[in-house]
């Protein structure tokens, strides 16, 4: 007596038992993958220090339980290092009401307060998320302000003439007309306290 499917059966357990060979020996490559991945990231602030970054006009910021903190000022605090192309994330806390900041990059030096032309991510209560370049706004905010004391999560990529920006794992928006190829990050002081941390960038 033939019974249907026996063989199908088989084939089928000895197919899934290679699947499952294969994704075997495939794991311990992703996870290696994965590390060297994670390992490119650069930490821009250690949690203590202003090391690596500078002052630009008059503004005050300090570190305060594992964040850069800012006080007050008209100014802006940038990167020792002039960056290209690259992830940033980082997390920000307002901690006043109708707050006002904002995230430069591939910003030059020109420019008092601050920088003439800089690309810069607003952070303004009423615009956050926005892409501004110089005073012009180029790509009008989508997300909504949040409250004083909440914390936010920005992950903005930056390649070529292209740039995108995530909030809250959420896309905020695309861009494609970039003009410049390398420049300073900063954090802008519009005389708002801030909290920045966890701020790290991986360099494409």
């Amino acid at each position: 007596m033939r019974v249907k499917g026996a063989k199908s059966s088989s084939a089928m357990t000895h197919r899934s038992l290679t699947l499952i060979g294969v994704l075997g020996l495939l794991a311990p490559a992703v996870s290696l993958f994965s590390h060297a991945a994670e390992s490119r990231w650069q930490p821009l602030f250690d949690g203590r220090s202003l090391a690596g970054w500078h002052a630009v006009n008059d503004v005050t910021f300090e570190t305060h339980e594992d964040c850069i903190r800012l006080v007050r000022g008209m100014g802006w605090l940038r990167t020792e290092r002039r960056y290209g192309d690259f992830i940033l994330e980082f997390e920000c806390c307002p901690l006043v009401e109708n707050y006002d900041s904002g995230l430069y990059f591939r910003a030059g030096l020109d420019g008092k307060p601050w920088p003439d032309g800089g690309w810069q991510v607003n952070l303004r209560h009423d615009m956050l998320g926005g892409l501004v370049k110089g005073y012009s706004a180029k790509v009008p905010a989508r997300t909504p302000g949040v409250p004083v004391g909440q914390w936010v999560k920005l992950r903005l990529v930056v390649k070529g003439s292209t740039a995108s920006l995530d909030v809250d794992g959420e896309r905020a928006w695309e861009f494609d007309q970039l003009d410049a190829e390398r420049g300073y990050l900063g954090i802008q002081a519009e005389d708002r306290a801030f909290d920045f941390r966890n701020i790290r960038l991986l360099e494409l």
